[in-house]
This record gives structure tokens, sequence and C-alpha cells, in this order.
């Protein structure tokens, strides 16, 4: 029997991406963004969530994607890390996909440079890069923001 692991999906330009469904509250419209002083230069700012203050990452720049200013119909997807939520701007989410194990080739056999990829499904449709939120931000990034969030 295979078993099937579930992925929540989402696009910048024309490359899709996903994190792992369990790590993933859920996605919302764009909302205005609060900027945070001092923090790491891949965090926009911060945004409320239902009374929760949520820092927001700028995937486009740790993925070196053209920066762009966010639209009314980007999404924003609210997941969590271990330490902390986070929420990424993406141009779209495109729901649930599921794959199986035997689907996914690891990111260090292709490009062993990849830190923020676990590893890249092979579904219908093309490949999605499959990311882990935990390696996310560097141990430098995650203490300045910690100091920024405390400091606001």
């Amino acid at each position: 029997m295979v078993s099937f692991n579930r992925l929540v999906g989402f696009a910048l330009d024309d490359i899709r991406y996903a994190l792992p469904l369990a790590g993933v509250e859920r996605a919302v419209r764009a909302v205005e963004i609060t900027p945070l002083p001092d923090a790491p230069d891949v965090i926009l700012g911060v945004i409320n969530v239902q009374g929760r203050v949520v820092p927001v990452a700028d995937i486009r720049r740790r993925f070196r994607r053209p920066t762009r200013d966010i639209a009314l119909s980007d999404q924003i997807v609210i997941a969590h890390t271990t330490n902390r939520p986070l929420a990424l701007v993406a141009d779209a989410v495109f729901g649930i996909v599921e794959y199986s194990e035997r689907e996914v080739v690891a990111s260090e056999r292709i490009l062993p440079d990849l830190e923020y990829v676990e590893g890249i499904a092979k579904i219908e449709g093309g490949l999605i890069l499959i990311h882990n939120l935990d390696k996310f931000l560097a141990l430098d990034e995650e203490n300045s923001l910690e100091r920024a969030m405390k400091n606001a």
C-alpha cells in the first residue's frame, strides 16, 4: 500500500513551491503589512492574525526571485516553524497536493546547496519544490527577529 503525504502548494511567478500541510494554518488574502524596525532583511514586517502579531517573510528575496510590490490578488500563507508562526506572501495558493514518497527526489541529490528546500516532488503537471520552513531563517536572522519582535 502506498502512503501519501500532503502539501499546500503555492506559486511565485511560474515556479511552484509547497509546505507540508501539517505546518500550514491557513491562506488569506493579502493585507497591509506593518514594517518591523530592526528586523532581518528577509522580513517584510508584521500582520495581525486574530490578535497575534505574525512576522511576514519575503520569500521572493530568499529565493532570489525578482521583487515586486504586493498585489491585491496575492495571498498570505500563515504557517509555523518550530519556534514561531510565520507568514509568506505568494502570488497564488493552488491548494492541497498529494504525493507519494517515491515521487520525491531529495534536494541534495540534485543541488546540495538548496538549504531551504527538502525535496522536489514530481507530480502531474510538473515539479514542486518542497520547503523546510524550519530552515528558512538562519540562526542570526531568527535571533534578530526575536529581538525586533520584543522591541516592537
